[in-house]
C-alpha cells in the first residue's frame, strides 16, 4: 500500500464522517478499505466484518447504519467469555479490487457516494471465491438478515 493511498483513505473518512448522513456510508468505506488491505497479518475479525459488511450492503441491499449495527450485533458475548473469538476464516484473494480510495477521493464531491459503491463492488467481486461461505456464515449467524 502507498502513502498516496494512505492519505486518500484518511481524506475519504474525514469526509464521510463530516457528513454526518443517516445512511452512514462510512462504513462501507471502512469496510472497502479492511477488505482490500486484508493480509495474512490481519484480525480475522477485520476481514470477518469488512466481508460480511460489504455483503450486507451489495447483496441485500443495507445502509452503513444497518451495517454497524450488525457489526454490534455479532462483537456481543456468546457466553464464551468477553466477545465472540471463533470468528470464520476467508482465504485471501491475490487481487483485491481494481478501483481505490485515490480514485474515490478524486471525484466529485457530488459523485462520491456512487464511487464508494463502485469501490465496495470492486472489492466484493475480488474476493469471489468467498461469497457462498459469507452467505452461508450470515444465514447462520444472522438468520433475520
Amino acid at each position: 500500500m502507498c502513502e498516496k493511498e494512505e492519505r486518500a483513505f484518511e481524506q475519504l473518512t474525514a469526509w464521510t464522517l463530516g457528513l454526518g448522513d443517516a445512511e452512514f456510508i462510512h462504513q462501507h468505506v471502512v469496510d472497502a478499505w479492511a477488505a482490500q488491505h486484508a493480509t495474512e497479518k490481519s484480525r480475522p475479525i477485520s476481514i470477518a466484518f469488512a466481508l460480511i459488511g460489504l455483503y450486507l450492503h451489495l447483496d441485500k441491499g443495507m445502509t452503513g447504519r444497518e451495517v454497524q449495527q450488525v457489526h454490534m450485533r455479532l462483537a456481543q458475548p456468546r457466553g464464551r467469555g468477553p466477545g465472540r473469538k471463533d470468528w470464520p476464516g476467508f482465504p485471501i484473494p491475490e487481487e483485491r479490487g481494481k478501483t481505490t480510495a485515490i480514485e474515490v477521493i478524486a471525484a466529485p464531491e457530488m459523485e462520491r457516494s456512487a464511487m464508494i459503491d463502485r469501490w465496495c463492488r470492486s472489492v466484493w467481486e475480488a474476493w469471489k471465491n468467498s461469497h457462498v461461505a459469507i452467505a452461508e456464515w450470515a444465514s447462520r449467524d444472522l438468520p433475520n438478515q
